[in-house]
Parts: C-alpha cells; sequence; structure tokens
C-alpha cells in the first residue's frame, strides 16, 4: 500500500507554480499544485486525457474550454479532454491543488 501526505508535498516558490507528483502509473498521475498568489498554470490543452482539478486549499480562477470561474475548496472542476484549460492564483492567499489526469499523458503507448 502506497500512502502519501498531502501536506508534507506542499512546495512553494516565488518564482513559478510548483508541480509535486505523488502518484504516476501507465494509466493516470497524480499530483500537488502549489501557485503562490499572482501565479498560474498557463492555458493549454490535451490530447485525449481528462484532468481534475480538486481545491484544496484556497480559490482559484479557473479557465475551462471558454468558461471562467473561481473555486474554493472542497470543489473540483473537470477539464476534459482536448479542451483548453488553466488556473491562476488571483486571490493573496496560496492556492494548493490535487490534480489527476487519465490517461497519462506522459507514458507512450
Amino acid at each position: 500500500m502506497e500512502i502519501k501526505s498531502l501536506k508534507a508535498a506542499e512546495r512553494f516558490s516565488n518564482d513559478k507554480m510548483q508541480k509535486v507528483n505523488l502518484v504516476e502509473t501507465a494509466n493516470l498521475f497524480a499530483d500537488i499544485y502549489c501557485l503562490e498568489s499572482g501565479q498560474e498554470q498557463k492555458v493549454h490543452a490535451h490530447a485525449g486525457a481528462d484532468k481534475i482539478y480538486c481545491v484544496l486549499e484556497g480559490t482559484g480562477r479557473f479557465y475551462i474550454g471558454g468558461d471562467e470561474q473561481e473555486i474554493n475548496a472542497n470543489h473540483l472542476v473537470l477539464a476534459p479532454a482536448d479542451v483548453e484549460h488553466g488556473v491562476r492564483n488571483a486571490s493573496s492567499e496560496r492556492l494548493v491543488l490535487l490534480v489527476m489526469m487519465a490517461p497519462n499523458p506522459n507514458v507512450k503507448g
């Protein structure tokens, strides 16, 4: 059994958003994204892979397929495959996200 502490995995940098890998298999990955105020993940898309953002702490401004909305802790948002998505921390507080994606785009078939 593999167990990870989400809180212990958090890493922040004033330079850019931090991604910390928690789990990676041939089928999926799960990361913690840590964003200081003003940091962002630029809008992009993944061919054939769905992404779920779960807000653990703070509030993020999410862009999913042309819609933009603030999402706060204890909520999640789906970025379906092939749909442009990104997130920005527009608040003055830190933003911590659990991010999962399947199938894993890092694994070549």
